[in-house]
């Protein structure tokens, strides 16, 4: 199957030399290929996925300028043909590994981690600014978080209850009626987000203690800003995540919300199964409910 997207890639860019290639598996939407070590190629593994990498490449061509942390810079792309395994974007390799949890609980400097902590809130401070107007011409998926939740809360009842434990189906409905019927937030801000700001898009250099990149925007769009956190909370547990809600501005404000999105994520990972026939993404979303 990956001399196929090698094949596409020859055929789009065939002065492109090809010495090597091998294949990251983090990505769940997309099929994820490094090239000569040097670029990266990610081709959408469904067809759904296709128009939002075109969005995903408008976003990423505008919004490296309005932040502080290197981002992909697409030097390849392929949409003429809307199929999967023949669209595609790529781009420079930024260096540095994926920072796991574990790394991060391997750091006993506090004031190391609080560097860390700063970097992560001054990059979400920088996106969560972006304008309209900045990314003029990109027509971004604006979210109601309430309608987006609730949306969400009827798929879960009628495509996942039937494998949940009844206690399991209980709290899942306590914890979404109560974010439903918290109307105090109806009228906060909707900012430009990340969408899956969780380790494996965060890059680093162990060695300087720096984080050196953010990938996949495949998730960006207007929505909470409490949504990046939550991914941090997943990645980094609780006490990183208070660090970083020390600094970021009315952070305790947005606390109970962070968590009640970082609820969801498995649970958005078995629907994400069973909407693209992705049998291991739904058992490792519905494991813990059944």
């Amino acid at each position: 199957m990956l001399s196929k997207y090698i094949e596409r890639i020859n055929q789009v860019y065939p002065y492109l030399p090809i010495k090597d290639y091998h294949t990251n598996d983090i990505g769940q939407n997309n099929y994820v290929i490094v090239v000569n070590h040097s670029f990266v190629f990610r081709f959408p593994k469904y067809n759904k996925g296709i128009e939002r990498l075109k969005e995903e490449a408008a976003i990423l061509d505008s919004v490296g300028d309005f932040v502080s942390i290197s981002t992909p810079k697409i030097k390849y792309r392929s949409f003429e043909e809307p199929e999967v395994g023949k669209v595609f974007i790529g781009y420079d390799l930024i260096k540095g590994v994926p920072f796991w949890g574990k790394s991060l609980y391997k750091i006993e400097d506090e004031k190391l981690k609080m560097d860390l902590a700063q970097q992560l809130v001054t990059f979400l401070l920088e996106l969560h600014s972006i304008s309209h107007k900045d990314l003029a011409g990109i027509a971004l998926k604006d979210n109601d978080p309430h309608l987006a939740m609730y949306q969400l809360y009827r798929k879960i009842k009628d495509q996942l209850f039937p494998f949940m434990r009844t206690d399991a189906q209980r709290a899942i409905s306590h914890s979404f009626e109560q974010f439903l019927s918290n109307n105090t937030d109806l009228n906060k801000k909707n900012t430009f987000i990340h969408g899956d700001f969780g380790s494996s898009n965060i890059l680093w250099d162990p060695n300087i203690n720096k984080i050196t990149g953010i990938i996949d925007f495949g998730g960006a769009r207007l929505g909470d800003p409490a949504y990046d956190f939550a991914g941090t909370l997943s990645s980094f547990g609780k006490d990183f995540f208070n660090m970083c809600m020390s600094i970021y501005p009315n952070g305790t404000e947005i606390s109970e919300r962070v968590k009640f999105y970082r609820s969801t994520f498995a649970l958005q990972e078995a629907l994400h199964g069973i909407e693209n026939d992705d049998r291991q993404a739904f058992e490792d979303g519905i494991k813990n409910f059944r």
